[in-house]
């Protein structure tokens, strides 16, 4: 059974007319919570949000769920279904953070830079979204900032979060590798293994992300083996 089957099977679990944020309760409430299921509606459910952010809802950014979820053929209508979803229901945004931030989160820890958590992954597929059409707008910025805060984040995290997949970002190599300014090359080298590791498909799924879900990590390794090779070339010269 697909991921989108278990979401329409969710969704038609509501009685008619109800908000989609009760999925969420009830993706709490239930003895073992779907992860992947309530990772998937979290990022569709925020990005229909955050496609308003910058005033405007392009083709690129409804289509952008394409760049981090891979969708059998017959299930593009049931994402679509939350998608509309979302951007009918009346809840806000903080509102949809605070319950995902719940359902992942529940004893409310505070989220560092060098945690691996799926809050964080799910703030990283929004970035792909907000960037889909080619651009980074003020607006996109402060919406992703108040999730961030919802979901627990700290401030360093968001920020290489951002410096991982925003072209032009303030990018500092030891920052993007959970690393404090004069770590040596060998700190280095184990923070980059380590989170070369935490990007590999089995353990992102672990945590929560679906399978549909693993062209996420992409963009992220990338800027993870770049900060690598500036690091280790800063430490060769």
């Amino acid at each position: 059974m697909s991921i989108w089957t278990r979401i329409t099977e969710a969704l038609a679990a509501l009685a008619k007319g109800e908000p989609l944020s009760v999925v969420f309760d009830l993706l709490r409430a239930a003895p073992a919570p779907e992860r992947s299921v309530g990772f998937t509606i979290a990022v569709l459910a925020l990005g229909a949000k955050m496609a308003k952010a910058d005033g405007t809802v392009t083709r690129d950014e409804v289509t952008a769920f394409r760049r981090i979820f891979t969708f059998p053929e017959g299930e593009e209508e049931h994402a679509a279904r939350v998608f509309n979803l979302a951007r009918q229901d009346v809840a806000g945004f903080d509102a949809y953070a605070r319950k995902i931030a719940r359902l992942f989160n529940p004893e409310g820890r505070r989220i560092c830079a060098d945690d691996h958590h799926v809050l964080v992954d799910i703030l990283e597929a929004l970035f792909q979204i907000a960037l889909a059409d080619g651009s980074y707008h003020p607006g996109e910025d402060a919406f992703l900032t108040h999730v961030a805060q919802e979901f627990g984040l700290d401030d360093r995290c968001f920020t290489i979060v951002r410096s991982r997949l925003v072209e032009g970002a303030p990018r500092d190599p030891y920052d993007v590798l959970g690393l404090p300014q004069g770590a040596n090359k060998e700190q280095a080298r184990k923070a980059w293994r380590e989170l070369v590791r935490d990007t590999h498909p089995d353990v992102l799924q672990a945590r929560g992300v679906p399978p549909e879900a693993m062209k996420l990590a992409e963009r992220r390794l990338q800027i993870i083996n770049e900060a690598w090779r500036e690091i280790s070339a800063k430490e060769a010269a």
